[in-house]
């Protein structure tokens, strides 16, 4: 499987895993950009026909462990000392209302928005990303909720729900360090 990538293929990356404390250590030095799938959700893939972004009753939502997931995540976060200095969002239910659970304020942000229905966006939302993760400096960290199709399209790895993949810019380009879930 490739990624299209702004007229580059990528393949799909193979990220090194870390728990949860070796993850704290790195991020500590700041300047990471970390994206996270957004927790688990009811059954389904993508979103029911004719969805709207601002009618959460469309969309497919998460599940009561998708809540649940996302409170402890951040919880977690918290525990660890991970510190985040801004947080953005998917305009998505799903997306929203994990950064809520887990992390209170947050910014919406529609280049985070899934593309899986409509690829014709997603080089415009990739370079937005790529240009804020350019910017991004230590001792900042900005974690970006958002869909499996974008963090493969800005990293070129596939995660989970509630799965976090960490990159520094180096080199001209964003790249994916490590990844890690926040659990005991």
């Amino acid at each position: 499987m490739a990624w299209l990538l702004l007229g580059h293929a990528h393949a799909v990356a193979q990220v090194q895993s870390l728990g949860l404390q070796d993850a704290a250590a790195r991020l500590a030095q700041g300047g990471y950009l970390m994206m996270i799938r957004h927790a688990r959700t009811e059954p389904g893939l993508g979103d029911p026909p004719n969805f709207r972004i601002g009618d959460c009753a469309t969309q497919r939502n998460l599940s009561a462990d998708g809540r649940e997931q996302s409170r402890a995540l951040g919880a977690m976060l918290r525990e660890a000392g991970i510190r985040i200095a801004t947080v953005r969002s998917s305009q998505w239910c799903r997306c929203r209302d994990t950064a809520q659970l887990a992390f209170g304020d947050h910014e919406p942000w529609p280049a985070l928005n899934s593309f899986f229905a409509d690829r014709s966006d997603e080089p415009q939302r990739t370079r937005e990303v790529l240009a804020y993760a350019r910017a991004l400096r230590a001792p900042d960290n900005a974690m970006l909720v958002t869909h499996q199709v974008n963090i493969g399209a800005v990293f070129g790895v596939f995660t989970s729900p509630g799965e976090i993949v960490a990159g520094r810019w180096r080199d001209g380009r964003l790249v994916a360090e490590f990844r890690f879930v926040a659990q005991r």
